[in-house]
């Protein structure tokens, strides 16, 4: 059975006062399985690749994920505390990206599921599926050039139908979006917060609730989105209630359109690294929807001299640079590699737990399963990751994969005793029954289980 080392014992040791200690133990098992088990994330794979297949009582796991007291929202707190301790200078600014993502389920028990637009199909059509908002913090790590979202925090966000026939009260993720950031305020009442968010939470309501948390939000703008002129100062003496906005500016179409508008040459980091020279227009309006209160903001246009993209808008909850407004929300695209290697890495969307509350802590787990083998591959290999290479193929930097298969490496090569004489036995005496595999078949048998899938 695989014998995780005193790293990731102390590692995985800062999550036991969330649980109690007959769970944490069980925990410690299902954790190390899920990272093992290639294929499906179930409770049953893990078990099979820790040894345990033969357990009698095997119920006791299952337990853990239905019926065992204990909440994932301690859990992200305390691996937020991880995450800032391990790649972030202290004081240093706290950067986030949120999304939702779908876990792709069928099955008349579950009830978490709706009907959704699959942003991946081409058809626009939807999918039962299960609906998640993910909260990351976007950190740079030793090995690789870019940086990555970590996720911390996962919670389910039901259709408006599935809450109705629930009893829950229904929240749509920009509500979620603003009820997980009041959480994060509470936990770190003075660290400076920037949130990075795509169109889908590009909300008058967001903006407001950052701005009295004191939290920075960078996100697309629609482009018809309605911008209004501030209000002038009002005269001295004149009764009635003071103007909210003033007039109405032209809309980020109409600017997009304008022959007049005024560009500027700017050069930004963009995406994959690149400095990229783009035209950008920039100013400072209100922005206003029926039934709520005007919020001010900086926009920014775009738009690529050379036509690589088609132009678009973009703004943040507080005065910035248009360098500086870009530069971090390219970084939200990392949230979306995150979720890309959960699914093929992780086996998301493979789990068959079907139960609300089994639901409800699996995937969070999963996600912050894949933050944990980040912080495992960063302990063990703090300067250089071992990167997978061939003749064919010159990989430049690390991916989660490689990630992945450090922290697998270092698990079987940790267990007390490895089979067909990879590690030499503590006893004098050898086994008569063991098979010895020549070194270079047995690297190849162990390279090709550490980079399953």
């Amino acid at each position: 059975m695989p014998s995780p080392s005193s790293e990731i014992i102390r590692l995985l040791l800062t999550f036991a006062p969330a649980f109690t200690a007959p769970t944490f133990a069980k925990v410690m098992v299902l954790v190390c399985g899920s990272i093992l088990a290639p294929g499906r994330r179930t409770v049953a794979a893990s078990l099979r690749v820790m040894g345990l297949n033969n357990e009698g009582n095997f119920s006791k796991y299952h337990r853990v994920l239905n019926r065992a007291q204990w909440s994932p929202l301690p859990l992200s707190r305390l691996l937020l505390a991880v995450i800032i301790t391990s790649f972030l200078a202290p004081g240093q600014p706290l950067l986030l990206a949120i999304d939702d993502t779908l876990e792709r389920r069928k099955g008349k028990k579950l009830r978490l599921k709706g009907w959704f637009r699959d942003p991946l199909s081409k058809t626009d059509s939807k999918v039962s599926a299960i609906r998640w908002v993910c909260l990351a913090v976007v950190v740079p790590v030793p090995w690789s050039r870019r940086h990555w979202a970590l996720p911390f925090m996962t919670v389910p966000a039901p259709s408006q139908k599935v809450c109705k026939k629930l009893g829950k009260r229904h929240k749509t993720p920009v509500a979620l979006a603003s009820v997980l950031i009041a959480q994060l305020r509470r936990w770190h009442p003075k660290r400076e917060i920037v949130l990075l968010a795509d169109g889908g939470f590009a909300a008058v309501t967001l903006v407001h609730d950052c701005q009295k948390l004191g939290v920075t939000l960078i996100s697309r703008l629609r482009v018809d989105a309605s911008l209004y002129r501030f209000p002038e100062p009002r005269p001295a003496g004149k009764r009635g209630p003071k103007p909210k906005k003033g007039e109405r500016e032209s809309s980020p179409k109409q600017r997009l359109d304008d022959p007049a508008t005024v560009w500027a040459e700017l050069e930004v980091l963009w995406y994959r690294g690149e400095k990229k020279r783009l035209e950008v227009a920039t100013g400072t309006s209100l922005w206003h929807r029926t039934g709520s209160t005007p919020v001010a903001l900086r926009w920014v246009l775009v738009r690529c001299p050379k036509g690589s993209f088609p132009p678009s808008a973009y703004f943040a909850s507080v005065d910035m640079s248009p360098a500086a407004l870009l530069s971090s929300y390219v970084l939200r695209w990392n949230l979306e590699v995150a979720f890309e290697e959960v699914r093929a890495q992780l086996g998301f969307e493979t789990q068959r737990g079907w139960a609300d509350k089994t639901i409800e802590r699996s995937t969070p787990c999963l996600f912050g399963i894949f933050s944990l083998v980040v912080l495992l591959a960063q302990r063990l290999h703090p300067v250089e990751l071992p990167i997978q290479r061939s003749v064919w193929y010159d990989k430049e930097e690390a991916s989660f994969s490689d990630a992945l298969a450090a922290v697998r490496m270092h698990l079987w090569t940790q267990a007390q005793r490895m089979p067909f004489g990879y590690q030499k036995y503590q006893d004098s005496t050898p086994d008569p029954h063991m098979r010895l595999i020549p070194q270079p078949i047995w690297n190849t048998l162990l390279q090709t289980v550490c980079y399953s899938t």
